[in-house]
């Protein structure tokens, strides 16, 4: 059910009831993946939670082993090694001091927001679930009411898109339901009451991150939606508007504010809401993850365990044939303090046996073995990747090749999740171009590690005039920044690998002043990290250009 592209206006009780309506059927196309969601939920939690007795190997034939979570452990310290930061470039030279500050505001409100904590917590969920979604939005009661841009977690069970598009921004409609108190609500949306009373609200299983949460605590919260829709005006400039609704009631709508209704509600037009996927699914926003791809191997592994250990269970017991005439007593038979053991008549094997199990087949323990091979190499978590020596490798250089060549899945994840902070940072630039009317103060580190404080506002970052048309009418220019992304900390592998190349530099000659031209011509067809600032460094320049404040 598609809204006419075209359709402005007030918004009312119709369109809202219009609005639910699309919701429940989102809701429809999108329980299948909710269902695989919370699947692999449960049957994560009921391996790892802390009142599983799954584990219990004296009488269970269930064992539970770990190596999908060690895998999954194994690439989260991948992604968090490598946790972005991002530095901003202009397109222009008129735009390199905004770049400049930029680049160093960015951090800022990053740290702010603890993104290294949100980037480690859904780091677990692309990696389990095959996809993390981050919020950025701008919030009005952040510093004291003056407003600033919140970056949130968003559980991808609380998103609603149109089934069938590869990218939610593609989507007309996008819900992100949440429960909120009901006490609080009524306190900032009186008109709630009328509703409220009727039982005119949505269930709360519209959001399914409550499959965990007690449903005695969620009987004073009431399910809120957070409606964005796009919306093309008569001169074809596609806008965002925003609406908030319980049941059939309006909170809030965009387009019935004079502030926002002609030009939306967020100027950059897009959804707050970007998606970091692992393995996309073809015909679809959301991916899979490493539970989808290492679940059923896991499951033959623990099979395999179980056979085993009841095998062993029943191999390491020494048990015996008795015929019922053996003529011995049973109870000082089996007390092992019982020194002298009396019978009657004669005792050999014929009467008592020791009961023995053939040696089990080592075939068992092979395939069991090909097993945790194959879950290894699926998720793309080998022994040299963990620093274990295999196959008779021993040299330190050897190692670190064998590593760098099984680093290949990470740095992919790696730079799916850099691609989906290009587009984070994106949007905060734009929503500090839109809110940032007056200067704002940071606290950035500065030469020799002291501290510096600076103020910015979005002045540099309006559109420019930069002369008229043939007509008369003024042209304008929007000052637009690329985002560059690097690691915040390299890994001690990076780090020892361009150390090695700098001193292989060292010892080729490239520095000796003597050979400057020589050296030039060499690093005019080099691209490794830090090449540009040797570059600079070559010609004479300070290394940093517009990067420094």
């Amino acid at each position: 059910m598609r809204m006419n592209p075209r359709e402005t206006g007030t918004l009312g009780p119709e369109r809202v009831r219009e609005a639910a309506r699309r919701l429940e059927l989102y809701r429809q196309g999108k329980q299948k993946l909710d269902a695989r969601l919370c699947d692999e939920a449960q049957w994560w939690q009921a391996r790892h939670g802390a009142g599983s007795r799954e584990g219990d190997s004296r009488r269970c034939a269930r064992p539970v082993s770990a190596w999908l979570f060690n895998s999954v452990c194994s690439k989260h310290a991948d992604l968090c090694d490598r946790i972005p930061v991002c530095t901003a470039l202009p397109r222009e030279a008129g735009d390199e001091a905004d770049a400049a500050m930029l680049s160093k505001i960015l951090p800022v409100i990053c740290e702010r927001c603890r993104f290294p904590q949100l980037y480690a917590d859904n780091a677990w969920n692309k990696l389990k679930h095959g996809m993390a979604a981050y919020g950025v939005f701008w919030d009005p009661r952040l510093e004291n009411g003056l407003g600033d841009i919140d970056i949130r977690r968003v559980d991808v069970l609380n998103l609603f898109w149109e089934p069938g598009v590869s990218d939610i921004q593609d989507s007309p409609h996008l819900y992100l339901v949440g429960l909120e108190d009901t006490a609080t609500l009524l306190s900032r949306y009186p008109q709630l009451e009328t509703t409220l009373r009727q039982g005119q609200t949505l269930m709360p299983e519209v959001g399914g991150s409550y499959l965990f949460r007690d449903p005695a605590v969620d009987g004073d919260k009431v399910a809120v939606v957070d409606w964005y829709y796009k919306v093309v005006r008569p001169d074809g400039r596609r806008i965002l508007q925003y609406a908030k609704f319980v049941g059939d009631t309006l909170l809030y709508a965009s387009e019935n504010d004079p502030r926002y209704a002609g030009r939306g509600w967020y100027d950059h037009g897009e959804y707050p809401i970007v998606l970091d996927v692992l393995f996309p699914e073809e015909g679809s926003a959301a991916g899979y993850g490493l539970i989808a791809v290492g679940r059923n191997p896991q499951g033959y592994i623990d099979e395999l365990d179980g056979h085993i250990l009841e095998y062993a269970n029943w191999a390491s017991r020494v048990r015996y044939w008795a015929k019922r005439s053996l003529g011995v007593n049973e109870k000082d038979f089996l007390n092992p303090d019982k020194r002298i053991i009396e019978v009657e008549g004669d005792l050999d094997e014929e009467k008592l046996r020791q009961i023995t199990l053939t040696p089990m087949d080592g075939m068992l323990t092979d395939i069991r073995q090909m097993k945790i091979d194959e879950l290894k190499e699926t998720t793309g978590v080998r022994d040299v990747n963990q620093g274990s020596s295999v196959g008779g490798v021993t040299a330190a250089a050897a190692i670190t090749a064998l590593q760098e060549a099984g680093d290949k899945g990470s740095r992919d994840c790696i730079a799916g999740s850099y691609r989906a902070y290009v587009r984070l940072m994106g949007q905060v630039v734009e929503l500090i171009r839109q809110f940032y009317d007056g200067p704002r103060c940071f606290r950035i580190a500065g030469k020799d590690g002291a501290w510096q404080y600076i103020r910015y506002s979005n002045r540099g970052l309006q559109d420019r005039e930069t002369g008229v048309d043939a007509a008369g009418q003024p042209l304008y220019r929007r000052p637009v920044f690329d985002i560059d992304v690097r690691a915040e900390k390299e890994s001690p592998l990076d780090r020892m690998s361009r150390n090695d190349l700098m001193l292989d530099l060292f010892k080729a000659g490239m520095f000796d002043p003597a050979n400057r031209e020589a050296a030039r011509m060499a690093l005019s067809g080099m691209d490794f990290e830090g090449v540009s600032a040797l570059r600079a460094a070559m010609n004479g320049q300070t290394p940093g250009g517009y990067g420094t404040v």
